[in-house]
């Protein structure tokens, strides 16, 4: 592994860790307010693009499970808050005080 992509999975371990601690915060507070679910969607590209410059490279290069593993996270995340979102757009149509 080259200095450059020993940078690069450093620096894809260190956002990857950030990443279960923003799921479980989701799942915690039942309340994704406060997400950007267009930055996350931003973010995710920019994972897809990652694994993508590895393909592109001449193969499957061993930092790709990192994009992989990164924009997996993201996409769970971004699952999550979608469904909050309507988990809380349904209760706001069910309460009667809305009526």
């Amino acid at each position: 592994m080259d200095a450059s992509s020993f940078f690069e999975a450093v620096m894809l371990f260190c956002f990857g860790a950030s990443w279960p601690i923003s799921i479980i915060k989701t799942i915690k507070a039942k309340n994704p307010t406060g997400k950007s679910i267009n930055f996350l969607y931003l973010v995710l590209v920019g994972y897809l693009a990652g694994c993508l410059k590895c393909v592109a490279n001449g193969g499957l290069d061993k930092i790709i499970w990192l994009y992989a593993l990164n924009g997996t996270m993201v996409a769970i995340d971004i699952v999550l808050v979608h469904y909050y979102v309507k988990q809380l757009k349904d209760k706001q149509s069910i309460n009667p005080t809305s009526l």
